[in-house]
Protein backbone atom coordinates (compact mmCIF):
# COMPACT_ATOMS: atom_id res chain seq x y z
CA UNK A 1 0.00 0.00 0.00
CA UNK A 2 1.24 3.49 -0.87
CA UNK A 3 1.74 5.75 1.81
CA UNK A 4 0.14 8.86 1.22
CA UNK A 5 2.13 12.05 1.02
CA UNK A 6 0.70 14.87 2.74
CA UNK A 7 -0.14 18.11 0.84
CA UNK A 8 2.16 20.21 3.72
CA UNK A 9 5.12 17.69 3.30
CA UNK A 10 4.84 18.36 -0.68
CA UNK A 11 5.23 22.12 -0.11
CA UNK A 12 7.57 21.67 2.67
CA UNK A 13 9.53 19.61 0.13
CA UNK A 14 9.78 21.64 -2.92
CA UNK A 15 10.66 24.56 -0.23
CA UNK A 16 13.38 23.32 0.80
CA UNK A 17 14.11 22.04 -2.38
CA UNK A 18 14.84 25.92 -3.95
CA UNK A 19 15.77 26.99 -0.37
CA UNK A 20 12.86 29.45 -0.37
CA UNK A 21 14.45 30.52 3.54
CA UNK A 22 17.22 32.14 1.68
CA UNK A 23 14.54 34.42 -0.21
CA UNK A 24 15.60 36.68 3.05
CA UNK A 25 18.72 37.72 1.54
CA UNK A 26 17.77 39.70 -1.98
CA UNK A 27 14.03 40.39 -0.93
CA UNK A 28 15.42 42.80 1.47
CA UNK A 29 17.26 44.74 -0.59
CA UNK A 30 14.94 45.00 -3.59
CA UNK A 31 11.98 46.19 -0.99
CA UNK A 32 14.56 48.77 0.50
CA UNK A 33 15.17 49.62 -3.42
CA UNK A 34 11.05 50.05 -3.84
CA UNK A 35 10.58 52.20 -0.60
CA UNK A 36 13.23 54.85 -1.54
CA UNK A 37 12.02 54.56 -5.58
CA UNK A 38 8.83 55.39 -4.00
CA UNK A 39 10.03 58.00 -1.26
CA UNK A 40 7.47 60.65 -2.10
CA UNK A 41 4.36 58.41 -1.55
CA UNK A 42 6.37 57.85 2.01
CA UNK A 43 7.85 54.42 0.63
CA UNK A 44 4.70 52.98 -0.77
CA UNK A 45 4.32 52.26 -4.64
CA UNK A 46 0.91 50.70 -4.00
CA UNK A 47 -0.24 47.30 -3.65
CA UNK A 48 -0.47 46.27 -6.73
CA UNK A 49 3.40 47.04 -7.89
CA UNK A 50 4.34 45.73 -4.39
CA UNK A 51 2.99 42.19 -4.93
CA UNK A 52 3.90 42.24 -8.74
CA UNK A 53 7.84 43.11 -7.18
CA UNK A 54 7.24 40.20 -4.70
CA UNK A 55 5.96 37.70 -7.40
CA UNK A 56 8.66 38.43 -9.69
CA UNK A 57 11.39 38.10 -7.20
CA UNK A 58 9.48 34.70 -6.42
CA UNK A 59 9.89 33.69 -9.90
CA UNK A 60 13.35 34.55 -10.71
CA UNK A 61 14.80 33.12 -7.48
CA UNK A 62 12.93 30.14 -8.07
CA UNK A 63 13.63 29.41 -11.67
CA UNK A 64 17.46 30.02 -10.76
CA UNK A 65 17.63 27.68 -8.17
CA UNK A 66 16.09 24.99 -9.80
CA UNK A 67 17.96 25.08 -12.66
CA UNK A 68 21.04 25.03 -10.33
CA UNK A 69 20.03 22.03 -8.35
CA UNK A 70 19.74 20.44 -11.75
CA UNK A 71 22.95 21.31 -13.40
CA UNK A 72 24.73 20.24 -10.32
CA UNK A 73 23.12 17.36 -9.58
CA UNK A 74 26.17 15.12 -10.02
CA UNK A 75 28.20 17.17 -8.60
CA UNK A 76 25.69 17.44 -5.74
CA UNK A 77 26.17 13.49 -5.52
CA UNK A 78 29.41 13.05 -5.36
CA UNK A 79 29.60 16.14 -2.85
CA UNK A 80 29.22 14.33 1.29
CA UNK A 81 27.76 17.96 2.18
CA UNK A 82 24.76 17.79 -0.61
CA UNK A 83 24.61 14.10 -1.35
CA UNK A 84 21.16 14.15 0.37
CA UNK A 85 19.75 16.95 -1.58
CA UNK A 86 16.61 16.45 -3.28
CA UNK A 87 17.67 14.93 -6.81
CA UNK A 88 20.58 12.73 -5.92
CA UNK A 89 18.19 11.15 -3.32
CA UNK A 90 15.01 10.98 -6.05
CA UNK A 91 12.89 13.11 -3.55
CA UNK A 92 12.14 15.20 -6.80
CA UNK A 93 12.25 14.28 -10.25
CA UNK A 94 14.27 15.43 -12.92
CA UNK A 95 11.40 15.77 -14.88
CA UNK A 96 9.47 17.80 -12.04
CA UNK A 97 12.74 19.56 -11.23
CA UNK A 98 12.76 21.29 -14.84
CA UNK A 99 9.31 21.98 -15.39
CA UNK A 100 9.25 23.89 -12.01
CA UNK A 101 12.09 25.68 -13.61
CA UNK A 102 10.39 26.25 -17.04
CA UNK A 103 7.16 27.83 -15.16
CA UNK A 104 8.81 30.25 -12.92
CA UNK A 105 10.95 31.68 -15.76
CA UNK A 106 7.52 32.18 -17.60
CA UNK A 107 5.71 33.43 -14.47
CA UNK A 108 8.64 35.93 -14.74
CA UNK A 109 8.07 37.17 -17.61
CA UNK A 110 4.46 37.34 -17.51
CA UNK A 111 4.46 38.92 -14.01
CA UNK A 112 6.93 41.56 -15.97
CA UNK A 113 4.47 42.26 -18.38
CA UNK A 114 2.20 43.55 -16.05
CA UNK A 115 4.85 45.45 -14.15
CA UNK A 116 5.76 47.70 -17.64
CA UNK A 117 7.33 47.71 -20.37
CA UNK A 118 11.00 47.79 -19.39
CA UNK A 119 10.93 45.40 -16.99
CA UNK A 120 9.15 43.04 -19.64
CA UNK A 121 11.79 43.39 -22.24
CA UNK A 122 14.50 42.73 -19.68
CA UNK A 123 12.72 39.67 -18.22
CA UNK A 124 14.20 37.17 -20.37
CA UNK A 125 17.89 38.88 -19.78
CA UNK A 126 17.12 38.25 -16.30
CA UNK A 127 16.35 34.93 -16.87
CA UNK A 128 19.67 34.25 -18.46
CA UNK A 129 21.94 35.96 -16.23
CA UNK A 130 20.44 34.44 -12.47
CA UNK A 131 20.55 31.06 -14.36
CA UNK A 132 24.07 31.45 -16.06
CA UNK A 133 25.59 31.88 -12.38
CA UNK A 134 25.16 28.55 -11.81
CA UNK A 135 27.53 27.28 -15.02
CA UNK A 136 30.37 29.58 -13.87
CA UNK A 137 31.92 26.96 -11.15
CA UNK A 138 32.93 25.23 -14.29
CA UNK A 139 35.13 27.79 -15.75
CA UNK A 140 36.30 30.73 -14.34
CA UNK A 141 37.22 31.55 -10.46
CA UNK A 142 35.10 34.65 -10.03
CA UNK A 143 32.00 32.59 -9.26
CA UNK A 144 31.23 35.00 -6.82
CA UNK A 145 31.62 37.53 -9.02
CA UNK A 146 28.67 36.34 -11.43
CA UNK A 147 26.49 35.48 -7.98
CA UNK A 148 26.67 39.15 -7.24
CA UNK A 149 25.30 40.24 -10.39
CA UNK A 150 22.70 38.20 -10.16
CA UNK A 151 21.42 39.16 -6.95
CA UNK A 152 21.91 42.65 -7.67
CA UNK A 153 19.13 42.95 -9.82
CA UNK A 154 16.72 42.77 -7.47
CA UNK A 155 16.89 45.86 -6.39
CA UNK A 156 17.56 47.41 -9.65
CA UNK A 157 14.77 45.75 -10.94
CA UNK A 158 12.57 46.47 -8.16
CA UNK A 159 13.24 50.43 -8.87
CA UNK A 160 12.71 50.04 -12.74
CA UNK A 161 9.24 48.68 -11.60
CA UNK A 162 8.37 51.50 -9.51
CA UNK A 163 9.68 54.25 -11.88
CA UNK A 164 10.26 52.54 -15.22
CA UNK A 165 14.39 54.62 -15.34
CA UNK A 166 17.39 53.42 -14.01
CA UNK A 167 19.12 56.22 -11.23
CA UNK A 168 22.10 56.07 -9.05
CA UNK A 169 20.89 55.04 -6.00
CA UNK A 170 19.81 51.88 -7.48
CA UNK A 171 23.41 51.42 -9.38
CA UNK A 172 24.57 51.64 -5.69
CA UNK A 173 23.06 49.48 -3.94
CA UNK A 174 23.30 47.06 -6.96
CA UNK A 175 27.01 47.38 -6.19
CA UNK A 176 26.55 46.98 -2.25
CA UNK A 177 25.12 43.64 -3.07
CA UNK A 178 27.62 42.39 -5.65
CA UNK A 179 30.29 43.27 -3.15
CA UNK A 180 28.46 41.64 -0.01
CA UNK A 181 27.88 38.62 -2.44
CA UNK A 182 31.55 38.14 -2.99
CA UNK A 183 32.41 38.35 0.89
CA UNK A 184 29.83 35.80 1.76
CA UNK A 185 29.90 33.48 -0.98
CA UNK A 186 33.68 32.66 -0.23
CA UNK A 187 33.15 32.26 3.15
CA UNK A 188 30.30 29.34 2.28
CA UNK A 189 32.32 28.80 -0.20
CA UNK A 190 35.29 27.15 2.50
CA UNK A 191 32.87 24.17 3.08
CA UNK A 192 33.60 22.61 -0.51
CA UNK A 193 37.52 23.94 -0.79
CA UNK A 194 39.17 20.13 -1.24
CA UNK A 195 36.04 18.99 -3.00
CA UNK A 196 36.09 21.18 -5.33
CA UNK A 197 39.62 21.33 -6.14
CA UNK A 198 39.38 17.57 -6.44
CA UNK A 199 36.63 17.76 -8.99
CA UNK A 200 37.85 20.59 -10.73
CA UNK A 201 35.69 23.02 -9.79
CA UNK A 202 36.29 26.75 -9.69
CA UNK A 203 36.01 29.68 -6.78
CA UNK A 204 38.76 31.80 -5.47
CA UNK A 205 38.87 29.87 -2.29
CA UNK A 206 40.38 27.38 -4.62
CA UNK A 207 42.50 29.71 -6.64
CA UNK A 208 44.17 31.47 -3.39
CA UNK A 209 43.43 29.27 -0.96
CA UNK A 210 41.84 29.58 2.41
CA UNK A 211 43.49 32.37 4.07
CA UNK A 212 43.95 34.47 0.79
CA UNK A 213 40.14 34.57 -0.09
CA UNK A 214 39.04 35.02 3.16
CA UNK A 215 40.97 38.77 2.87
CA UNK A 216 39.18 39.33 -0.37
CA UNK A 217 36.06 38.44 1.08
CA UNK A 218 36.66 40.98 4.06
CA UNK A 219 37.54 43.99 1.76
CA UNK A 220 34.37 43.17 -0.57
CA UNK A 221 32.27 43.48 2.94
CA UNK A 222 33.92 46.54 3.47
CA UNK A 223 33.41 48.17 -0.30
CA UNK A 224 29.82 46.65 0.74
CA UNK A 225 29.26 48.67 3.57
CA UNK A 226 30.80 51.81 2.39
CA UNK A 227 28.44 51.80 -1.15
CA UNK A 228 25.63 51.17 1.90
CA UNK A 229 26.74 54.62 3.48
CA UNK A 230 26.80 56.52 0.21
CA UNK A 231 23.73 55.22 -0.29
CA UNK A 232 22.37 56.44 2.66
CA UNK A 233 23.97 59.86 2.21
CA UNK A 234 22.65 59.98 -1.55
CA UNK A 235 19.08 59.53 -0.16
CA UNK A 236 19.12 62.03 2.58
CA UNK A 237 18.79 59.34 5.23
CA UNK A 238 20.43 59.90 9.11
CA UNK A 239 19.55 58.59 12.39
CA UNK A 240 18.36 55.29 12.25
CA UNK A 241 19.81 54.27 8.60
CA UNK A 242 23.04 54.97 10.36
CA UNK A 243 22.59 52.94 13.55
CA UNK A 244 21.49 50.25 10.95
CA UNK A 245 24.68 50.95 9.64
CA UNK A 246 26.51 50.23 12.67
CA UNK A 247 24.78 47.08 13.06
CA UNK A 248 25.40 45.67 9.92
CA UNK A 249 29.21 46.52 10.31
CA UNK A 250 28.95 44.98 13.47
CA UNK A 251 27.66 41.95 11.81
CA UNK A 252 30.30 41.73 9.33
CA UNK A 253 32.61 41.93 11.99
CA UNK A 254 31.56 38.93 13.82
CA UNK A 255 30.87 36.91 10.50
CA UNK A 256 34.41 36.81 9.26
CA UNK A 257 35.36 35.98 13.02
CA UNK A 258 33.59 33.05 12.95
CA UNK A 259 34.42 32.14 9.46
CA UNK A 260 37.90 31.90 10.32
CA UNK A 261 37.21 29.58 12.81
CA UNK A 262 36.46 27.18 9.53
CA UNK A 263 33.98 24.91 11.31
CA UNK A 264 31.23 23.60 9.42
CA UNK A 265 28.92 24.65 12.15
CA UNK A 266 30.22 28.27 12.48
CA UNK A 267 30.56 28.59 8.93
CA UNK A 268 26.67 28.05 8.34
CA UNK A 269 26.08 30.40 11.02
CA UNK A 270 27.82 32.70 9.55
CA UNK A 271 26.17 32.26 5.77
CA UNK A 272 22.69 32.19 7.24
CA UNK A 273 21.66 34.32 10.03
CA UNK A 274 24.44 37.12 10.20
CA UNK A 275 23.65 37.18 6.20
CA UNK A 276 19.67 37.24 6.90
CA UNK A 277 19.94 39.56 9.86
CA UNK A 278 21.96 42.55 7.51
CA UNK A 279 19.36 42.23 4.58
CA UNK A 280 16.89 42.62 7.16
CA UNK A 281 18.62 45.35 9.35
CA UNK A 282 19.27 47.10 6.05
CA UNK A 283 15.25 47.17 5.06
CA UNK A 284 14.09 47.88 8.35
CA UNK A 285 16.30 51.38 8.94
CA UNK A 286 15.52 51.95 5.25
CA UNK A 287 11.81 51.80 5.65
CA UNK A 288 12.25 53.66 8.97
CA UNK A 289 13.94 56.81 7.08
CA UNK A 290 11.67 57.23 4.76
CA UNK A 291 8.55 56.76 6.64
CA UNK A 292 9.53 59.18 9.12
CA UNK A 293 11.21 62.45 7.29
CA UNK A 294 12.01 63.97 10.31
CA UNK A 295 14.69 61.44 10.49
CA UNK A 296 16.27 62.45 7.37
CA UNK A 297 18.36 65.42 5.90
CA UNK A 298 16.52 68.19 4.15
CA UNK A 299 17.85 68.26 0.84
Amino acid sequence: MQKKVEPIETVRRWAEFVKLSHTVFALPFALGSMVVASAEHRGWPGARIFFLIVAAMFCARTCAMAFNRIVDRRFDAANPRTATRHLPTGAISLTSAWTLCVLSGAGLVGVSYFINWICFVLSPITILVVCFYSLTKRFTDFTHVYLGIALSLAPIGAWLAVRGTIGLQPVLLGLAVVCWLIGFDIIYALQDYEFDRSHGLHSLVVRWGVVNSLGVAFFAHLAMWILLTVFGLLSGFRVTYFVGLILILGSLVLEHWLARRRGLKWIQVAFFRLNAFISVVFLVSTIVAVVFPGFRFKR
